[in-house]
């Protein structure tokens, strides 16, 4: 039995994503389903419940709180014994120094309340495996707590083969969404770039340490991805000329959650995290879920603020394009209301960089 044994089940019958309501996913005990009680983390639970990749969710303590399917098989295939805690469960693959950082990188909010590091796996009967344990703080609830009430974790493939796979179907997916909606030009590959450009800026900002290489290069390339949603959009909502019906609007806003069921096979989480939420707002008045401030990933408020800079640019069979200057000047007036307020302070930082990718990348049939 090997590692990719785990990518053999073929996940048919898959639900809509959408918060848990009448079911809670498999818990790793049950006195710790009362955290499944937060909306957020049910959320996250049920998406991942059919996700190829290996998830886990965490209390502050670091015992589980849900293990999906994957992640309970690669336990199994590489024997490791059950335990409710994190630290344990890994225990031989975790030296104790590793262990000991892990434990105050999660705890440390000069650090961003995370950890990454890379996990050897090892069994008499299994090749062994090469992943990156990627831990990641979670707000559940609206009040502005000091540290996270939970934790998701996820063991990533880095194998240069597998993101080589990885990347080039996703790509491929990319471009069928964009022949969905033909008004859009070279907006996608914008967005990358000025997502690619602040997430640069921000690495170098100890106000954002969860910002790394990693961060830069994922980020570059999934913020792309923020729309792909819209491939299951009807045509004549999508490429109505004219405003949106109550209806008609009801059935766009669903696009966010159709993106993120379609990207939660991606292994990173950041795709189905700017799928789902690059549509909520700083104050709570964002859709699909009214989430608010932090409880949006760092990475959807990026590509927020790079996706509107873009689309105001923009002429469209509906609006005409703004001048830079007048897009900076809406982006800045809804500092704090559509945008987190300190993301805008470095857009207003850069943004001559963003006016010049947006020249550098026009569209052939002009602006």
């Amino acid at each position: 039995m090997a590692m990719d044994e785990l990518d053999r089940t073929d996940p048919d019958d898959v639900e809509e994503l959408a918060p848990l309501e009448d079911e809670v996913p498999e818990a790793a005990s049950e006195d710790e389903h009362h955290l499944l009680s937060f909306p957020a983390l049910r959320t996250l639970a049920r998406s991942y419940e059919r996700s190829p990749a290996p998830y886990a969710l965490i209390d502050d303590s670091l015992r589980f709180v849900y293990r999906n399917p994957r992640f309970r098989a690669l336990l199994a295939i590489y024997e490791y014994e059950s335990h409710d805690s994190l630290l344990a469960t890994f225990a031989r693959s975790l030296t104790p120094e590793t262990a000991g950082e892990l434990r105050a990188a999660l705890g440390n909010g000069e650090r961003g309340f995370l950890w990454k590091g890379h996990l050897s796996h090892r069994a008499k009967d299994a090749p062994a495996h090469l992943t990156k344990m990627h831990i990641q703080p979670l707000w559940l609830s609206e009040e502005m707590r000091p540290r996270p009430e939970a934790y998701a974790v996820y063991l990533d493939d880095v194998t240069e083969e597998n993101v080589r796979h990885l990347r080039g179907m996703f790509s491929s997916l990319l471009e069928a969404s964009k022949m969905k909606d033909n008004d859009t030009g070279r907006h996608i590959e914008r967005v990358n770039l000025y997502a690619s450009r602040l997430a640069r800026e921000l690495y170098h900002d100890p106000r954002w340490p969860e910002v790394d290489v990693d961060f830069i290069e994922d980020i570059g390339f999934l913020a792309a991805m923020h729309d792909v949603g819209k491939i299951g959009t009807p045509d004549d909502i999508l490429n109505k000329k004219g405003p949106l019906s109550e209806f008609e609007w009801g059935i766009m806003k669903e696009h966010t959650k159709n993106g993120a069921f379609i990207l939660s096979s991606y292994p990173n989480p950041m795709a189905k995290e700017i799928a789902l939420s690059h549509h909520e707002r700083w104050n709570g008045s964002g859709y699909p879920y009214n989430w608010m401030g932090p409880m949006i990933p760092l990475a959807a408020r990026i590509t927020t603020l790079a996706d509107v800079y873009d689309a105001l640019r923009m002429r469209r069979s509906y609006k005409p394009a703004y001048p830079h200057q007048s897009a900076v000047a809406k982006i800045r007036e809804d500092r704090g209301i559509h945008f987190d307020p300190e993301l805008v302070d470095v857009f207003l930082k850069i943004e001559e960089d963003l006016a010049l990718i947006f020249a550098e990348n026009a569209d052939e049939f002009g602006q």
